[in-house]
C-alpha cells in the first residue's frame, strides 16, 4: 500500500459517492481534461468512464507517478508529467477548452490557484477550474463584500472568475483522515468584466498594500498609489475607510489609475 506523505500534502480521496459528485459536476465528454496530483488514481478512473478527449496527469510524487503509468498507460489519448504543478507552464501544455480537476495539498492550493489566475493570455484556454480546498480557505476565496471572509484572495479572484461554491466533503471521505473539512469550488474564467487592468500583478501589488495594514484607516497606504487628483476621481474612495469597506469595483479601479501612470 502507497502511504501518503505528509511533505507533499497528501490526502487521497476515497468515497465514490464523492468522487462522481466531482466529476458531474461538469459535463467531460470528448473534452479536454487535466488533473492535477492524481494521486492513486481514484478520479482519474471516473474521468475515464465518461469518455474525455484527451486527459493529461500532473504528479510531483515519483512512486505514484509511476504507478499512474502503469495502470493508465494503454490509453493512447493520455498524456503523463512527472512535474511539480508550480514549476510547470501549464499555460504552454493546456489544449482548448480544457477542464481542470485538482484534488489538492493544502499546503499549496492557494498557490494553484494564483497561478491559473495569473496565466498571460485572458480569456484562458480551460473552460473550468474545479478545485478542492480547506474550508477556510474556500470561504475566503468566495468571501462577499462586507463580509468577515472578505479579502485580497477574493477581491483578486473575482477578477478573473465567476466563482461557484459546489459542496463540503467530510473528512470522513479521505485517507490519511484531515483534521478539516474541504469544499469544492467551480471557477469559470470571466471574459469581460467592465475593467482594463493589463496586468493581474499590479492588482495583486495594490491589495498588498492597502491590506499590509488591515485595521487602520487608507488615508496613509493610498497615497503610495494614488496623488490627491486620481483619489477624488474614484467614487465611493473614502480615505476614512478601512481596506476591508472598500468595494472590489473600487480596488480594479485603484489599479487602473496606477497602471495609467506607471506604465
Amino acid at each position: 500500500m502507497k502511504f501518503a506523505k505528509k511533505s507533499l500534502g497528501q490526502n487521497f480521496l476515497i468515497d465514490k459517492n464523492i468522487i462522481k459528485k466531482i466529476i458531474n459536476s461538469v459535463d467531460i465528454r470528448n473534452k479536454n481534461v487535466i488533473e492535477i496530483g492524481p494521486g492513486k488514481g481514484a478520479l482519474t478512473e471516473e474521468i475515464l468512464k465518461n469518455n474525455p478527449k484527451s486527459l493529461t496527469l500532473i504528479e510531483k510524487d515519483n512512486s505514484l507517478f509511476e504507478n499512474l503509468n502503469l495502470k493508465f498507460s494503454h490509453y493512447n489519448f493520455l498524456e503523463f508529467y512527472n512535474e511539480d504543478i508550480l514549476n510547470l507552464n501549464v499555460e504552454k501544455i493546456i489544449k482548448e477548452e480544457t477542464i481542470v480537476f485538482g484534488n489538492l495539498p493544502y499546503n499549496i492550493s492557494s498557490q494553484i490557484l494564483i497561478k491559473f489566475l495569473k496565466f498571460n493570455v485572458w480569456p484562458p484556454k480551460f473552460n473550468d477550474l474545479i478545485l478542492m480546498f480547506q474550508k477556510e480557505l474556500a470561504d475566503k476565496i468566495t468571501g462577499k463584500y462586507l463580509s468577515t471572509n472578505y479579502g485580497r484572495i477574493s477581491i483578486i479572484s473575482n477578477y478573473r472568475f465567476k466563482i461557484l461554491k459546489k459542496f463540503n466533503v467530510s473528512a470522513n471521505c479521505f485517507i490519511p483522515k484531515p483534521k478539516i473539512t474541504s469544499t469544492l469550488l467551480h471557477f469559470r474564467p470571466i471574459q469581460i468584466n467592465g475593467f482594463e487592468i493589463k496586468n493581474i500583478n499590479n492588482l495583486e501589488k495594490v491589495t498588498n498594500i492597502l491590506f499590509s495594514e488591515r485595521r487602520k484607516m487608507i488615508s496613509k497606504n493610498i497615497k503610495k498609489i494614488l496623488n490627491k487628483k486620481e483619489i477624488s476621481q474614484i467614487n465611493g474612495l473614502m480615505l476614512n475607510y478601512r481596506p476591508s469597506q472598500l468595494s472590489p469595483d473600487i480596488y480594479y479601479k485603484i489599479t487602473e489609475f496606477f497602471e495609467k501612470k506607471n506604465f
